[in-house]
């Protein structure tokens, strides 16, 4: 095994990448009610920019994925950071919303190979606890950018204008691509075939595996869960409750130290604990977060203390759920780690789409619609892990 697979600088570097795509929202999304306002645009049309976001994340999980089985990993890393840098600059000039919609799209295509490479290359290296170990070291570098990010983007976009955030990404995607040599190619020596049968009959195999289709299931609600926060949050809490665009990034940030806290316990517990019982108090404090935030909701209270908190504790619950049912995903097919990342994150990142599209729909001025969606995440990832994980140990 390469040493290098688990140095600090390496796990520093992979936890950037897989952050790529929640840059693309945590950056954005505190912008979105002032580029809505500066290109005379309703909510729901602004809200499509975050949808076709998710759209192109969802569809470059399953185009990076197989080619990256076949190609390697560096060079459809390369490719992938160029569309997103091309498409950060592009976004930066543009004057109409479905203009910025489509940019954000081809932004999500980019973007996407960050997270799918990054996850794919830690099982190229490790399996098991070994892997869910350096997943959640990973989660810790990536959830600075939820904390770091939204304030990073309040402050641009109030002192410069919602397209400073295009800029900022084109910067981001630049450094990378400067950096991207000190990444090793991890690829099996023996590579897949790129025809497209082929890719649909891996496809359908991973999809076929109870091994897969357990963990992912409850991978499936924690997305939903973050999800929900992600794309309803600014407006949820800015233009629901009133709070400025400031204090809207640090809120975002207090709830995302959730994730990290989340991620950084179950980096130094997986190894003594065990993948099993992380994922069993993971679905626990989803449950009982998500319930709790729509009872508040759909009782009035109208604090934004009432969202914040429960969805710090949802958040947390997610960050114990995502690495260790992403290693037990994963670990059964060394042989195409590329594909099985690719479905985790296109069935993911689709949710996202939805999500972002029903919840704009479905907005009221409140946090019921955003808190109900936590609570059926929480009941669902608790209902799966008993039912699916358990029955599978």
């Amino acid at each position: 095994m390469n040493r290098q697979g688990t140095s600090l600088w390496f796990t520093v570097l992979l936890g950037v990448l897989i952050a790529l795509p929640a840059l693309g929202t945590d950056l954005y999304v505190p912008a979105l009610p002032g580029l809505a306002q500066a290109l005379g645009a309703h909510a729901d049309a602004a809200q499509l920019t975050l949808t076709t976001y998710f759209i192109g994340l969802a569809a470059g999980q399953l185009l990076w994925g197989p080619l990256s089985d076949r190609f390697g990993r560096k060079p459809v890393l390369l490719t992938g950071l160029a569309v997103m840098l091309v498409s950060s600059v592009v976004g930066y000039f543009l004057t109409s919303v479905m203009a910025v919609a489509a940019v954000r799209l081809a932004q999500g295509l980019g973007m996407s190979s960050g997270s799918l490479i990054g996850r794919t290359i830690v099982r190229d290296l490790h399996s098991h606890e070994q892997a869910a170990k350096m997943l959640a070291s990973m989660t810790m570098v990536f959830s600075v950018v939820p904390i770091a990010a939204p304030v990073t983007g309040a402050l641009l976009a109030g002192a410069a204008g919602w397209p400073a955030i295009f800029g900022a990404m084109a910067g981001v995607a630049a450094v990378l691509i400067l950096f991207l040599k000190a990444i090793p190619e991890t690829a099996p020596a023996a590579r897949r075939s790129v025809r497209p049968g082929a890719i649909a009959r891996t496809f359908v195999g991973i999809l076929g595996d109870r091994r897969f289709l357990a963990p992912f299931a409850v991978i499936f609600c924690a997305h939903v869960g973050i999800l929900a926060w992600v794309s309803n949050s600014a407006f949820t809490l800015v233009r629901g409750l009133g709070v400025s665009t400031f204090a809207y990034g640090l809120m975002f940030a207090l709830v995302m130290l959730g994730q990290i806290s989340g991620a950084w316990g179950s980096s130094r517990l997986v190894l003594r604990l065990g993948i099993a019982r992380l994922l069993r108090l993971g679905a626990l404090l989803m449950l009982l977060s998500g319930v709790a935030a729509a009872v508040l909701a759909w009782a009035g209270v109208g604090h934004w203390l009432a969202v914040t908190l429960p969805f710090t504790v949802l958040l947390f619950g997610t960050a114990l759920i995502v690495p260790n049912a992403t290693a037990a995903a994963l670990t059964p097919f060394p042989g195409s780690a590329g594909a099985a990342s690719s479905v985790i994150g296109a069935l993911g990142f689709t949710v996202g789409a939805i999500m972002s599209t029903v919840l704009g729909a479905a907005f009221d001025g409140s946090a019921r619609p955003m808190a109900s969606a936590a609570a059926l995440a929480g009941i669902g990832a608790f209902l799966f892990e008993r039912l699916l994980l358990r029955g599978k140990a």
